[in-house]
């Protein structure tokens, strides 16, 4: 069991994590990339019953996926700082973004998702899997 917690750069929200870490990866897509103004996003799926918020209401925001799958964005109205989301294909699942999590040095990604659209400059752990888009349906839920 992993437990954790994080916040927004604010303060405003706060959330801790009592659970396991079902999956954890690297995103280049640039979707990610927009969401979180950086070259990539590494995401850390948990079960959404497995989370709580302590503190704040984070606002939402919808938006389709390439695969037309809905995404519900939690972020803090006050600084800005995008918390976690939701895929509509993946009920009962959160993702987390690695850089609200006040202690983050459990991560370890086990794949890096979109190369296809990775920055040029972006250095790739050699020792990551690689896919070109997103994995196949099977490899949701393995990590290292």
């Amino acid at each position: 069991m992993t437990e954790f917690s994080g916040s927004c750069l604010c303060g405003a929200i706060a959330y801790e994590v009592y659970g396991q870490v079902l999956n954890m990866w690297n995103c280049h897509c640039i979707h990610c990339r927009k969401i979180t103004g950086a070259a990539f996003a590494t995401n850390i799926f948990i079960n959404v019953n497995e989370m709580k918020v302590i503190k704040g209401v984070p606002s939402t925001f919808q938006n389709k996926s390439d695969s037309g799958n809905t995404m519900t964005r939690y972020f803090c109205c006050d600084c800005g700082s995008p918390l976690f989301n939701e895929n509509s294909a993946r009920p009962g699942i959160r993702v987390i973004r690695i850089g609200t999590i006040e202690d983050a040095n459990f991560a370890k990604p086990w794949c890096d998702l979109f190369i296809s659209k990775a920055l040029p400059y972006t250095p790739l752990d050699q020792d990551l899997v690689k896919f070109e888009r997103m994995p196949p349906t099977g490899a949701f839920g393995t990590k290292n």
